[in-house]
């Protein structure tokens, strides 16, 4: 259960329903109805109910998120490599949920899915994804990475790329602090477990 009320929207104030409209509005929301964010009692899903509680941090945060999801240098599938990468270092439920889904649609295998749930490095021939998911084990693990991790993800990123990839590595530790601490629940009938 989550340590939060859920905040219906139709309930909102003025600058709560701005936190809403941006991110009902961006980049996020392209294609989407406002079903997709909300549960079926109209509160919001994932992070956003608990960063409604400080409105204007949340909103920074929201819009962090859609430039590392919608505008960094990290192509997708390497982008979603690196988010269940952080998920699986979390056990984040929801964040797992939420981002396996996009990553099959990226064209991330199962199999190498399974391996980041499994806080395994991948198995396949694809340097760039082996690279990305070492960047991010030692990042979190180590809190730092070596020079031969980092050279690496260089070579495949680029400068910027690899700039996007540590804020985005600290923008999921906030996703799934938020999502932990505060209980957000994966929607009913999903199941997500990690063995350990």
């Amino acid at each position: 259960m989550s340590r939060l009320p859920r905040l219906k929207i139709q309930n909102l104030n003025d600058e709560q329903r701005t936190f809403v409209k941006s991110l009902t509005d961006g980049k996020r929301a392209k294609n989407k109805s406002i079903s997709t964010f909300t549960f079926s009692d109209g509160s919001l899903k994932g992070p956003f109910n608990a960063w409604l509680y400080s409105t204007k941090s949340g909103e920074r945060a929201q819009k962090l998120g859609e430039h590392l999801r919608f505008d960094s240098a990290i192509p997708g599938i390497l982008r979603e490599v690196a988010i269940l990468s952080v998920a699986a270092h979390w056990k984040s439920q929801y964040e797992w949920w939420a981002h396996e889904q996009i990553a099959l649609k990226e064209g991330l295998s199962p199999y190498i899915i399974r391996q980041l749930k499994e806080e395994k490095i991948p198995q396949t021939t694809d340097g760039a994804i082996v690279a990305v998911a070492r960047f991010v084990w030692e990042a979190l693990d180590k809190k730092q990475v070596s020079d031969d991790v980092y050279s690496t993800v260089l070579e495949h990123l680029g400068e910027r790329g690899v700039v996007d990839l540590t804020i985005l590595i600290g923008y999921y530790c906030l996703v799934s602090a938020s999502l932990n601490i505060f209980k957000v629940p994966i929607p009913d009938g999903e199941v997500v477990s990690f063995n350990h």
